[in-house]
C-alpha cells in the first residue's frame, strides 16, 4: 500500500478528491485549512490545474526564521516576475501570521493570487489578523469520503482507522493512531503553548471523545478534569480552531415545542475518536457502533455542505422532552442514524416528532435495511443509497 499526492494510491488504483480548488482560485485567492494529514500537500501537488509559480514550505526552518524575522522578504522573493495567472503556495501560514500583511499588499498592488494552507487558524486569530479582510476565500479538506473511496470504502474499516488518508490505507493503524494524538499534544498544544497544563488538557481530550456526538456538559468535565468551566470552554475553542473538532447547533424554528439550547461536539475523524478512548474493536450491536455510525453520517453532511453546497445549513432538534432527530439539513431535511436493519417503531419517533411540529420536505432514517422502504411518510435508505443520494443533492 502507498499514499500519493492528488488523492491516495491503493494497490495502483489513484483516488481523487472532491474538493475543487481552480474554480475558487480563478477568482481570488483562497486559504485551505485541514487537520494534519488530511492530504493537503499531496492535493497540491497533484491534483490542482492550477500550477503554482512559487511554493513556500513554512516547515523549512531556515526559510521560516528568515520569513518571521523579516516578512517583508515576500516581496523580494517575488519581484520582477511575472505572475499573472499563477499561485503562489504558501504551506503551514498560521506560522507567520506577520506574513498576512505582505500577501495583503501584493494582493492588492500587484494582484497575486495566493493559496495559503494551514492546520489551525487559532494564531492567525490570536495575533489579531482578519484573514485578509475578506480577500481571500475559505475551504477545507476533509477526511476521505465514500464518494473518493468507492469500492475501497469499508464501514468496518472507517471505524477502526478513521478516514485519514495515510492511516486508513495503511498497515500500522493502531500505532499510526497513537503518534498521530501524541503529534497533535506534543506540536500544536505544547509547542504552541495553547494549554498551560498539558496534563489537564490530556485528561479533557479523553473526556471529549468520550462525549463525541453528545451534548456537551462543561461542567461536568471541569469537574472531571479539576479545572474551571471557563478553562473547560478554551479547551473545546482549542479543538476547533485546530481543527480536531466542531460543534453542531441545535435548530429553532417558530412554534411552540420548545427546543434546547446546548450544542452537540463531534471530533473530525472517528479513528482519533477510538485511539483517543483506547478501544480495541467497534463491534456491532454495541452503544459505540451506533454512535460511530452517526458520525459517518455527520461526517458526509458536513463535507457535502462543504464541497458541494456552502450555503447549506446543518443543525440537529431536540426538544425540552427529549425528542430527538440527529440532523436537519437547510431546515427541511430531516435525517436519523440507525445502525440496524430492524427497524421498529422506537426508531421513528424523533421523525415522527418533528414532522408534527414542523413540516419537512423529506423525513429520511439512515439504517442498515438491504433496499430502499418507506413506512408512511418516512424513508428508509441504506447507508449508501442515502450518501448516493446526498451527493445527488437530495
Amino acid at each position: 500500500m502507498f499514499f500519493e499526492s492528488g488523492g491516495c494510491v491503493l494497490k495502483n488504483t489513484r483516488i481523487d478528491r472532491m474538493l475543487d480548488l481552480d474554480t475558487p482560485l480563478g477568482r481570488r485567492s483562497v486559504f485551505l485549512f485541514g487537520p494534519r494529514q488530511t492530504g493537503k500537500t499531496t492535493y497540491l501537488e497533484h491534483q490542482m490545474k492550477t500550477a503554482p509559480a512559487l511554493k513556500i514550505s513554512l516547515l523549512d526552518s531556515a526559510l521560516f526564521r528568515e520569513l518571521t524575522a523579516k516578512p517583508e522578504t515576500l516581496r523580494f522573493m517575488v519581484e520582477g516576475q511575472d505572475l499573472r495567472d499563477t499561485t503562489l503556495v504558501i504551506d503551514e501560514i498560521q506560522r507567520c501570521p506577520a506574513l498576512l500583511d505582505e500577501i495583503q499588499m501584493l494582493i492588492e498592488e500587484r494582484q497575486i493570487r495566493f493559496l495559503l494552507t494551514g492546520s489551525s487558524a487559532r494564531k492567525l486569530r490570536a495575533a489579531g489578523v482578519n484573514l485578509l479582510g475578506g480577500r481571500a476565500l475559505r475551504r477545507e479538506l476533509h477526511p476521505l469520503t465514500y464518494w473518493e473511496l468507492g469500492e475501497q470504502f469499508n464501514l468496518d474499516r472507517s471505524f477502526h482507522a478513521g478516514l485519514l488518508p495515510s492511516i486508513y490505507l495503511g498497515d500500522g493503524v493502531d500505532d499510526d493512531l497513537q503518534a498521530y494524538i501524541g503529534q497533535y499534544l506534543r506540536e500544536e498544544i505544547a509547542a504552541e503553548g495553547l494549554a498551560r497544563n498539558l496534563s489537564a488538557f490530556s485528561r479533557f481530550l479523553e473526556l471529549a471523545a468520550a462525549c463525541h456526538g453528545q451534548q456537551i456538559n462543561f461542567t461536568s468535565i471541569a469537574g472531571d478534569v479539576g479545572v474551571s468551566r471557563v478553562t473547560i470552554q478554551s479547551y473545546f475553542q482549542i479543538l476547533v480552531d485546530t481543527l480536531l473538532g466542531d460543534f453542531l447547533d441545535p435548530l429553532h424554528l417558530s412554534g411552540k415545542v420548545k427546543t434546547v439550547s446546548t450544542p452537540k461536539f463531534y471530533f473530525f475523524d472517528a479513528g482519533v475518536v477510538r485511539a483517543t478512548r483506547r478501544l480495541k474493536l467497534i463491534q456491532e450491536g454495541t452503544l459505540e457502533y451506533g454512535i460511530f455510525f452517526e458520525h459517518l453520517v455527520y461526517h458526509h453532511l458536513r463535507c457535502f455542505v462543504s464541497y458541494k453546497k456552502r450555503d447549506a445549513t446543518l443543525h440537529f432538534w431536540r426538544t425540552q422532552k427529549g425528542e430527538e432527530v440527529d440532523f436537519v439539513l437547510d431546515s427541511e431535511i430531516a435525517i436519523e442514524c440507525k445502525a440496524t436493519a430492524n427497524v421498529s417503531e422506537k426508531h421513528l419517533h424523533g421523525l415522527k416528532s418533528i414532522a408534527n411540529a414542523h413540516r419537512m420536505r423529506r423525513l429520511i432514517l439512515v439504517c442498515r435495511v438491504a433496499h430502499p422502504l418507506r413506512i408512511g411518510e418516512i424513508e428508509l435508505l441504506p447507508l449508501t443509497s442515502f450518501l448516493d443520494q446526498l451527493w445527488a443533492g437530495l
